[in-house]
């Protein structure tokens, strides 16, 4: 199978179901693309029932393309990410790996618009953060959540209205940045430079104002992020935490009892806002983002400090902190849930306390006069009835 050959099946993959967001190719099973949420079979013709271990062997070597770096991560650690391009149609981002003794492969599509605030419908906290002059902002989540696709927008704001040198460490390069206001240097890891931390470091000569760390994996990145928010530099970056109160939490994890200390000081004075993030089934079709935002005040910097304890959470901070920029997800899932995007199944189902979004959804309910609790259904009232007769 050649090049070209491949190239028209990506393309044929693409313009199979509307919204595809992946192409997912794995043996023992068809080739298929990922929409909403759900993979779905691709019917070619010939038809290809199950992909066969020769068959996403020769596809993911035309995709690595004899590179000899894709080629020992792949052998060495058993999965190697990359960036891959149809010319005028898409740009994907790719991750091959080993299962077994069979090789799988998935293909993210990556958007070519820069998308904006207003147009994701993203909270409008965005926009206070976007000003923010120095210190760190951490965006979480799930992969394939939208972390990038947040940020996006946040860096395409700051490109907008400041004259700043951005500098951004992507694993790959995701969104391509023109220059607006803003003076973009997009580096990607693999071609130029080999690790975040060596990454970070060399960034701190390039001048930046604003530095985006594609990912922080270990505790040197972190250090060297830290020293970078405490020099004066706007950094932005990302983390794999279900919701922004544990997103401190993790952060000390990385590092020894003795050193985690002096990491809550410098994390209190440089931390200027977590943003997590959920995509939730939204009615009709497709997703919605759901979001939870954790600024930082004065009895935010006390919980990083001290630790949460009874009566003082972040959950509670943020429960309180609309007025300031913060919202937990019960509370923005219960506001989806009021707009008519997402069922009561899915607020209660994506929830952090399912007896907060509840009461939430019978106070909406009970203002709309519909029904709050059908007593008929609870579970105790059939196992009362079961026990009469």
């Amino acid at each position: 199978m050649k090049k070209q050959e491949i190239d028209h099946l990506l393309v044929k993959m693409l313009d199979y179901h509307r919204e595809v967001s992946d192409l997912n190719f794995t043996v023992g099973k068809p080739m298929q693309v990922e929409s909403a949420g759900e993979l779905i079979p691709v019917d070619f013709k010939p038809t290809f029932k199950a992909l066969t271990p020769f068959q996403t062997e020769v596809i993911a070597m035309n995709l690595i393309n004899q590179d000899r770096r894709l080629t020992h991560a792949l052998l060495a650690s058993g999965s190697c990410d990359m960036s891959y391009a149809l010319p005028g149609k898409a740009r994907f981002r790719v991750n091959i790996f080993s299962q077994g003794a069979n090789i799988s492969i998935v293909l993210r599509k990556l958007e070519s618009k820069i998308p904006t605030i207003e147009e994701r419908e993203l909270p409008k906290t965005m926009f206070q953060i976007a000003k923010e002059i120095n210190g760190i902002v951490f965006v979480t989540g799930a992969t394939g959540s939208g972390k990038t696709t947040t940020l996006a927008a946040i860096l395409d704001e700051i490109n907008e209205n400041k004259s700043v040198h951005i500098i951004t460490l992507e694993d790959p390069v995701e969104y391509q940045h023109p220059h607006k206001k803003s003076t973009f240097n997009q580096r990607e890891l693999g071609m130029d430079f080999d690790n975040y931390a060596n990454g970070l470091r060399a960034a701190l000569r390039q001048a930046p104002k604003v530095i985006l760390v594609g990912e922080m994996r270990d505790r040197e990145t972190i250090e060297i992020g830290l020293r970078a928010a405490e020099t004066g530099h706007l950094v932005f970056t990302t983390l794999h935490t279900v919701d922004a109160g544990s997103t401190v939490n993790r952060i000390l994890g990385m590092f020894s009892t003795e050193d985690a200390e002096q990491i809550r000081i410098r994390l209190a004075d440089t931390m200027r806002w977590v943003v997590s993030q959920r995509l939730l089934p939204k009615i009709g079709g497709g997703r919605v983002a759901t979001f939870e935002i954790l600024g930082t005040n004065l009895r935010v910097k006390d919980l990083i400090l001290h630790g949460e304890s009874d009566g003082k959470t972040f959950y509670e901070i943020m429960e309180k902190g609309n007025a300031f920029g913060m919202i937990t997800f019960d509370q923005h899932i219960v506001g989806l849930y009021e707009q008519g995007l997402i069922t009561q199944e899915t607020a209660l189902g994506y929830s952090s306390h399912k007896g907060v979004v509840g009461r939430g959804i019978d106070s909406i309910k009970s203002a709309r006069g519909e029904a709050t609790t059908d007593i008929g259904n609870l579970e105790i009232d059939r196992n009362y009835a079961k026990s009469v007769h």
